[in-house]
């Protein structure tokens, strides 16, 4: 039975397919030759056997039928050919050269047109049956008369593919203000979609230049440690509550997770900075008679103050405690609302129609 192996092509492009002598699989880093929709195509072995496997049972598209219905199963992955010559090798680099004249011309041809989209790659088959051109643009395109003299021009079959700019700078990569190549075009296999919130819990500045890459989109890197903000943050109270501490009310102005400290300011004794710990063991203390266990426990989390059941703290005045017999005080009700009487009657103040005569 042949392996699963996940090929890359130039770019991000990837698919999958099998390997038939499972006695010989490919290495890591092996070129191939693969037989695609419209000729064949030479790329290199980024993964073999049980890793392709699991990326591509994961949500990858590259085997499923183009244009084919969501409920449709997708198709087997097709058998690759063979390993890569040297001669397959040879011709390969060669597109890999041409391509960039063909770009150029391919630029000349869309400001001929006068079409307002942007070229930013081109890439040959293996085999010269198909150019692929990749471009970006703001709006919708009518480019079927830039395909037609496109076709004439390199006689082999146009594609034109639309493409973001967070996968233009994917394809074209370079490196970022961290001094790496972009995370989107070395190891980074799917885009996940980052907004402006991720920033926002890290407490990161929102000034688009300084959490912007390369693409002018958010910065890929800003998801990867947001679940540990965010779960970091669970311990500390609330930023603009007000705790009763050994000093008197005080409103938490900011918190440091990493030092595990908590920024204090009172209209009496002004700032301070305090442990976390520190915190909790001052409202504990002064909150230990009214609070509760369960109170006090998630007093610790929330960093709010509760009251027990049958304890009351600062009692509005608009209310009455009931007590029976023997003195034992029961719940706290809202006063009993006294019904007016309306009275009707003559001008010397005497009953009305409905009083009794």
């Amino acid at each position: 039975m042949g392996q699963t192996i996940e090929v890359r092509f130039k770019g991000t492009r990837k698919a999958y397919f099998t390997w038939d002598d499972a006695a010989t699989p490919p290495r890591v880093g092996e070129a191939v030759l693969v037989e695609v929709e419209r000729g064949r195509d030479l790329g290199r072995v980024t993964a073999v056997g049980d890793v392709a496997d699991r990326k591509c049972g994961s949500g990858c598209s590259g085997c499923a039928v183009g244009g084919a219905a969501e409920a449709a199963e997708p198709a087997a992955p097709k058998a690759a050919l063979r390993r890569a010559t040297p001669e397959d090798q040879r011709i390969h680099d060669e597109n890999r050269r041409s391509e960039d004249d063909v770009r150029r011309k391919v630029i000349e041809r869309v400001r001929a047109h006068e079409l307002v989209m942007k070229v930013s790659d081109t890439e040959w088959q293996w085999d010269r049956n198909k150019l692929t051109i990749y471009f970006t643009a703001e709006k919708r395109v009518d480019f079927r008369a830039l395909v037609r003299e496109l076709a004439s021009l390199f006689r082999t079959r146009i594609e034109l593919r639309q493409i973001g700019v967070r996968d233009e700078a994917a394809r074209l990569s370079g490196v970022g203000r961290c001094g790496r190549e972009y995370c989107c075009s070395s190891w980074l296999t799917e885009l996940s979609p980052v907004n402006l919130g991720l920033a926002k819990d890290q407490h990161l500045s929102l000034n688009p230049a300084q959490i912007s890459g390369g693409c002018g989109r958010l910065l890929c890197c800003l998801k990867y440690e947001h679940e540990f903000y965010v779960t970091a943050r669970r311990r500390f109270p609330k930023e603009g509550k007000t705790l009763t501490t050994a000093l008197g009310p005080e409103r938490i102005i900011a918190v440091d997770i990493f030092r595990e400290r908590v920024f204090l300011r009172s209209e009496e004794h002004g700032s301070r900075i305090i442990p976390l710990v520190q915190l909790r063991e001052e409202v504990e203390a002064l909150g230990e008679v009214l609070l509760t266990a369960e109170a006090r426990s998630r007093l610790a989390v929330a960093g709010e103050p509760r009251k027990e059941a049958g304890q009351v703290l600062d009692a509005p005045p608009a209310t009455e405690t009931v007590e029976d017999a023997a003195g034992h005080q029961g719940a706290v009700r809202p006063p009993r609302r006294r019904r007016r009487r309306h009275r009707g009657g003559d001008g010397a103040g005497g009953q009305g129609a409905t009083g009794a005569g």
